[in-house]
């Protein structure tokens, strides 16, 4: 397509030839003759002036750069969209396609893919433009909506909802038993988990990553919320909307987390913990208590103004540690002399 095209496509303005052809999106170190890449901020300046593209998108006119710029107020979302358009394969209806297994009284919609080596259990529904690839098992009563993208080996299991244009990739298991059991004669008796899970509207979640379900009531992702890949979710939590939590984090059983609050990855939330509404959460934290809005650090993580003198502190402990010796032996030296003197 023309760059004048891919210009309007951005509501962007373009300075530079508007017949230029574009065949593809890249980033800068691999950007190509044809290709459109993307300044994200001014430290990537002289990539974006070596690099092969034929085209950049920035925020800022860089009359220097030798290369036409299509101007838009956020590079980052602008090279998205473009990925999208050129890149996303539309929906291909496909139909129940030999090997699947479809149980009795199950509702698909009228435009569906489900691929061979997929299971889905009795009275489950499928809505439309939802293609769900091989070896993934739907259990019985479970609910996936619409222009849901449901990736191989993924197990959804009985009664767990979904909603619309939720991914889920590779490995993932949603509605797993909760993780509850009580001492009963000296032997561990399990809590049957007879909750569920709703997963929201626009959710993604990554490979290898587990949500359990509710011991009663139901496991919680709200709408817009990213899952990392190897994440786990305990049973009982509730996650509020536009949350983003990154790989490997574990969130123990029943904690509340708000609205956009982001978790670094490998980072601990103890059980019963509540989270406020915009919290960041380093990597590696461990949350032990209730928090209210601000950005922590460390374990137990500490907010972040703070954690930083504690590191500062920290880093300097075998340097103060030596001098406490040398204090003690002075003061020693001068207590055995005082008594010397008073003898």
């Amino acid at each position: 397509m023309k760059l004048k095209e891919v210009s309007d496509f951005l509501d962007g303005h373009l300075t530079g030839s508007p017949e230029t052809e574009i065949e593809g999106v890249s980033g800068i170190t691999d950007a190509v003759e044809g290709y459109v890449t993307y300044l994200r901020d001014e430290s990537f300046l002289a990539g974006a002036r070596n690099c092969q593209a034929s085209a950049v998108i920035s925020a800022l006119r860089h009359p220097d750069l030798g290369k036409p710029e299509i101007l838009v107020p956020n590079p980052s979302v602008a090279f998205a969209r473009l990925l999208k358009l050129f890149y996303d394969k539309p929906f291909e209806h496909l139909g129940v396609l030999e090997g699947a297994n479809v149980s009795e009284n199950v509702t698909l919609g009228e435009a569906i893919a489900i691929y061979p080596g997929v299971y889905i259990g009795r009275g489950a529904r499928i809505g439309e433009r939802v293609a769900i690839h091989p070896n993934t098992y739907v259990g019985e009563g479970a609910e996936i909506g619409d222009d849901c993208l449901i990736y191989p080996n993924v197990t959804i299991r009985n009664g767990v909802k979904i909603g619309n244009r939720v991914i889920i990739h590779s490995g993932a298991v949603i509605g797993s038993d909760g993780f509850g059991y009580v001492m009963d004669g000296g032997r561990h008796f399990k809590i049957p988990q007879v909750g569920t899970v709703i997963v929201g509207d626009d959710v993604e979640i990554g490979a290898n990553s587990t949500v359990d379900r509710a011991t009663t009531g139901a496991t919680v992702i709200g709408a817009g919320t990213k899952i990392d890949n190897l994440v786990q979710v305990a049973h009982n939590v509730k996650i509020g909307k536009n949350s983003v939590i990154v790989a490997q984090t574990a969130i123990a059983g029943s904690s509340e987390i708000g609205d956009y609050v982001m978790i670094g990855g490998q980072a601990g939330i103890s059980d019963h913990v509540k989270i406020e509404s915009g919290t960041m959460i380093a990597s590696q934290s461990g949350v032990m208590n209730d928090l209210q809005k601000d950005i922590y650090w460390g374990s137990p993580c500490l907010p972040h103004r703070q954690y930083k003198r504690s590191i500062l502190l920290f880093k300097r402990l075998p340097e103060l540690n030596n001098r406490i010796i040398e204090l003690e032996k002075a003061l020693k030296s001068l207590t055995e002399n005082k008594q010397s003197e008073n003898k």
